[in-house]
């Protein structure tokens, strides 16, 4: 299930590996609506180790949900599931081949954390830094007619028609006073 409300997008799963890579795209196109492309690598790669967890240690089930929000010049992720034990980082050796998803996690985000979910689990979270999404004002272009060069050197008098192709030719033949 995803639902959506403004800068707010939730899904409900069961931590499969084959699911993993799904919700990488969704959080991949969510953001990519919001128009912050610029997170979606860190936020791909977050995720990925959040749920990566609980597929391989969570307990008594493997169903979760995934949030992601954007608060003002926050985006927070978070993944839900329903193990009460808390995530704790492990010492890193450097000639292991896992292990390091919250290390990981820590390097890449402005901040994480994990806490108990009641009765219910947990909730472990990563927050990334997200760019004014205000739109860039459109610089304003010239007025057609405003060139200096080209047939267009002055304005065109609105009226009657005839009057305007009157001045439009009297601007034409008219001959540079030559300064002496």
């Amino acid at each position: 299930m995803i639902s959506q409300a403004s800068r707010q997008c939730t899904v409900e799963l069961q931590a499969l590996p084959s699911r993993i890579g799904q919700v990488r795209r969704i959080v991949s196109a969510q953001l990519r609506y919001w128009n912050l492309d610029c997170l979606i690598e860190k936020a791909a790669l977050g995720v990925t180790e959040l749920l990566t967890n609980v597929h391989r240690h969570a307990e008594p089930d493997k169903m979760c949900t995934v949030e992601i929000e954007l608060l003002l010049d926050r985006l927070t992720v978070s993944v839900h599931d329903h193990d009460p034990r808390l995530p704790t980082v492990n010492p890193s050796d450097p000639l292991a081949t896992s292990g390091r998803g919250l290390a990981l996690i820590e390097a890449v985000s402005e901040s994480w954390g994990a806490r108990p979910q009641g009765e219910s689990g947990k909730v472990v979270w990563f927050t990334l830094p997200a760019p004014s999404t205000t739109p860039m004002p459109i610089p304003p272009l010239p007025v057609y007619g405003a060139a200096t060069s080209g047939p267009f050197t002055g304005a065109v008098p609105f009226g009657d028609t005839a009057d305007a192709a009157d001045a439009v030719r009297e601007r034409a033949t008219a001959r540079p006073a030559v300064a002496g």
